[in-house]
C-alpha cells in the first residue's frame, strides 16, 4: 500500500484530490494540509511515499515545503501541482528535488497513475518542462564533473537519453536493448553519480553540458 499525503491551500482541490486518490485501491492517503509549514509537519508524523504538493501555498510554498521534506524525509517523494505546464516555479521545484509536475487540471486516472509512477521511482516531466532545463542550463557556465567519467560507455548513453527526457521503453528502443537492461544501468548510473532518482540525474546532465539545447 503506497502512503499519500496531499497539500493544497483550495479547499475544494484539495479534498477533490484526497478523494481521488483514496479511492484506489492501492493507495492510501494518510493526511492533507493546506500550507507549506502544516505539510512539512504532517509528513514528519505520518512519513508517506509520495506527497502532492501545490507549488502555490500560503505561510510556506511549496518549493521550500519540497526542500524540507526532501532533505529531512528522503524516503517521501514529490509531485508537484502546478496550473501551467511552464510554471516559473516548476524548475525551482525540480531542483528543490521533487520527482516531477503534474497539471491541475489532471484527469483522476492520470493523478494516481503519476502517485504510483513517482513511488516506483519514476519520473514526470513533460517536453516543455525538459526543453525549459536545457535552456535554462544551456545559458549557465558548465561545470565538469569527474562522476561522469565513472560510467562506462552503454551507462553514459542511458543517462544521456533520459536525459532528454526518453521512457525507459523509449531508451530501450533507441539502443536496441531490453527494457530491463535500461533499468540495471540507470540504477548503477544513479549509484555513481550520487542522484536521488532520475529527476536529480535530469538535472546533473544538464548542469555538465552534456545535452545541447
Amino acid at each position: 500500500m503506497t502512503r499519500v499525503v496531499v497539500a493544497d491551500d483550495q479547499p475544494v482541490v484539495l479534498q477533490g484530490f484526497a478523494a481521488i486518490l483514496g479511492s484506489a485501491p492501492d493507495l492510501e492517503v494518510v493526511g492533507t494540509a493546506a500550507d507549506g509549514r502544516a505539510l512539512v509537519e504532517l509528513v514528519t508524523r505520518t512519513e508517506p511515499d509520495v506527497a502532492v504538493v501545490d507549488v502555490r501555498m500560503p505561510v510556506l510554498d511549496g518549493i521550500a515545503a519540497t526542500q524540507q521534506v526532501v532533505a529531512r524525509h528522503p524516503a517521501t517523494r514529490v509531485l508537484v501541482l502546478t496550473t501551467f505546464d511552464l510554471d516559473e516555479y516548476v524548475l525551482d521545484a525540480l531542483r528543490a528535488g521533487a520527482s516531477g509536475f503534474l497539471l491541475k487540471d489532471v484527469t483522476a486516472e492520470r493523478l494516481v497513475e503519476a502517485v504510483r509512477l513517482v513511488a516506483e521511482g519514476s519520473m514526470l516531466l513533460g517536453p516543455n518542462v525538459t526543453r525549459r532545463l536545457v535552456e535554462d542550463f544551456s545559458r549557465r557556465v558548465r561545470r565538469p564533473s569527474p562522476e561522469f567519467d565513472a560510467l562506462t560507455p552503454r551507462e553514459r548513453e542511458v543517462a544521456l537519453a533520459a536525459a532528454r527526457g526518453l521512457s525507459n521503453g523509449e531508451i530501450a528502443a533507441e539502443l536496441y536493448i531490453g527494457e530491463s537492461t535500461v533499468k540495471t544501468h540507470l540504477s548503477e548510473v544513479l549509484r555513481k553519480l550520487r542522484c536521488r532518482d532520475r529527476v536529480q540525474l535530469v538535472v546533473r546532465v544538464h548542469e555538465a553540458g552534456l545535452v545541447e539545447g
